[in-house]
C-alpha cells in the first residue's frame, strides 16, 4: 500500500493548540509521521490508510477550524545500490588458514575533506 500525505490547515492560536493538534494527529489510525508548520498553520500527516475526514472532524471538535489543503501520495526515495562484499582468506600449503578471514566491501564513500 502506498503512503499518503495529508496537509491540513488548522486554526492554531497558541502553543497549547499546536501541541493538542500534534497529539490528535499522532494517535490517529495509520499515521507514521506528523509535522507542524506553525507559520502557515499547516499540519502534515503521513501514513497508510488514514481516514482524512475523521481526522479533520476530530481536529474541528478538539482544536478549532480545520480544512484539508491537499491529499497525495508520498514519493519514494531512490533505493541505494547493494553493497558488494568479497571474502578474502589466507591459506597455507596445508590447507589451514594462517591469517584471519576478511571481508572487503565496496561502499560508496564520500569525503568531506577533499
Amino acid at each position: 500500500m502506498v503512503q499518503q500525505k495529508i496537509v491540513m490547515k488548522v486554526q492554531m492560536c497558541s502553543e497549547k493548540c499546536r501541541t493538542k493538534a500534534l497529539k490528535i494527529a499522532a494517535v490517529a489510525k495509520g499515521v507514521s509521521k506528523v509535522s507542524i508548520e506553525a507559520e502557515k498553520n499547516h499540519v502534515e500527516v503521513i501514513g497508510n490508510g488514514i481516514d482524512s475526514m475523521t481526522l479533520t472532524m476530530t481536529m474541528r471538535k478538539k482544536v478549532g477550524h480545520a480544512d484539508i489543503v491537499s491529499i497525495g501520495e508520498v514519493k519514494a526515495k531512490e533505493e541505494d545500490k547493494p553493497v558488494k562484499c568479497i571474502p578474502i582468506t589466507c591459506t597455507s600449503s596445508y590447507g589451514y588458514p594462517q591469517c584471519p578471514q576478511y571481508v572487503v566491501c565496496e561502499e560508496p564513500t564520500t569525503c568531506s575533506i577533499m
